[in-house]
């Protein structure tokens, strides 16, 4: 048995955040229908590289889904929604503020169909706010959130992050809000609205910088901080062989353990006084500079140091500890061969997320899902040659 089975979500969402959002509630069982615009369907579906007919990413984050064509501007488009949504648990929707509004599919004539309705709105800036109808992309929310203020060297350029921050931080706010609004509905017998944001995202991701700055420490400055490269013992090195290690040294056990390996015991005080930080930083560059990134590894193994070499991706996914936690899985298809996939990261001891079925192809479930709904196969026909479905 699934943790999810028997919730219904109707995902309205594309492209990265609420996919990634639904990704998770199918993975572990919910009935996730995929509901997209005829002829078109989800952008991210031609996002190459390909697999088939099908974007890469597409694959990643839409399996264990149906997908379902629809044209919520005809009449009868909506009212096909609307039989649908007599009977889901939720609805998700990343639209700007209005849209389902003036569709006449919004939480309030939703959920006087269906009172235990959860409708989830996934939006850049949220339902309310001078920002609410502003156009944007993950570099947007994470540069109105001061984040790349915070990234880079401190006499050098703000960094573009080298993951969409905002986008899936957002859709990972959008699962939370979904499982508490349903919990919610076990308490109180109705649904609700959950207004999840990609900017709002991203500022909850600022607890320590905004200690430093409400704690009366000033502006955090790019490159300076605790965290952001400012200390010796918390930092990026480059080797012989122009390879890097993360030192994340900070508690004073790990540091004297570094000192241990570097043969200079004699620093094992030093992190205790800033002023000596720039010149332990200088004899970190030049001593990590001696050997090359596996000499580095040999030497520090099992010294309990807090130092990694930093991976490319091509060597993250062939870790053993990324393959025996299921972080990366391989899977066997009839149509589009054998590929591989991200893993669930959420592991549950009696109900695990699994991967059922690829991300579908677009209108797959359509006679499926409206024969359920009660539709003939003559009715689903017309609603095809008249481009409903």
């Amino acid at each position: 048995m699934n943790a999810l089975e028997g919730i219904k979500v109707l995902d309205l969402t594309r492209l990265l955040p609420g996919p990634f959002a639904t990704m998770f509630l199918a993975d572990f069982g919910a009935e996730v229908i995929k509901v997209e615009q005829p002829g078109e369907g989800d952008y991210a579906r031609g996002y190459e590289p390909m697999r088939g007919d099908r974007g890469y990413r597409f694959l990643i984050i839409n399996r264990n889904k149906k997908s379902l064509t629809l044209d919520l501007k005809k009449p009868e488009g909506k009212e096909i929604f609307r039989k649908l949504a007599r009977n889901a648990d939720v609805v998700i929707e990343s639209f700007r503020p209005g849209v389902m509004k003036k569709l006449g599919l919004d939480y309030e004539a939703l959920s006087e169909l269906n009172p235990r309705l959860v409708f989830c709105s996934l939006s850049g800036y949220g339902q309310t706010g001078p920002y609410r109808m502003e156009a944007g992309h993950d570099l947007n929310y994470v540069g109105s959130a001061g984040i790349p203020s915070l990234t880079g060297k401190p006499t050098g350029d703000p960094v573009i992050p080298g993951i969409q921050i905002a986008d899936l931080a957002g859709g990972l706010m959008a699962v939370i809000g979904i499982l508490v609004a349903l919990q919610g509905r076990g308490v109180t017998g109705r649904g609700q609205q959950v207004d999840a944001s990609l900017f709002s995202a991203a500022i909850a991701m600022l607890p320590a910088d905004a200690s430093v700055l409400f704690g009366g420490g000033g502006i955090p400055t790019r490159g300076e901080g605790r965290l952001t490269g400012g200390w010796p013992h918390y930092n990026i090195y480059r080797t012989k062989d122009g390879r890097y290690l993360a030192c994340g040294a900070l508690e004073k056990k790990f540091w004297k353990n570094l000192c241990g390996v570097l043969g200079r015991e004699d620093l094992s005080d030093a992190i205790d006084d800033k002023k000596n930080f720039p010149a332990l930083k200088n004899l970190l560059e030049s001593t990590f500079r001696e050997h090359t990134l596996n000499e580095w590894l040999q030497k520090l193994e099992g010294r309990e140091t807090c130092i990694t070499p930093i991976k490319n991706l091509d060597e993250v996914f062939e870790d053993p500890h990324v393959v025996e936690n299921e972080l990366v899985v391989d899977v066997e298809d009839a149509e589009l061969g054998r590929y591989r996939q991200l893993g669930q990261p959420i592991k549950l001891s009696e109900t695990p997320g699994r991967l059922e079925t690829t991300a579908p192809k677009l209108g797959e479930h359509n006679e499926k899902i409206l024969t359920e709904l009660g539709y003939t196969k003559e009715e689903i026909a017309s609603f095809s040659r008249n481009g409903i479905i």
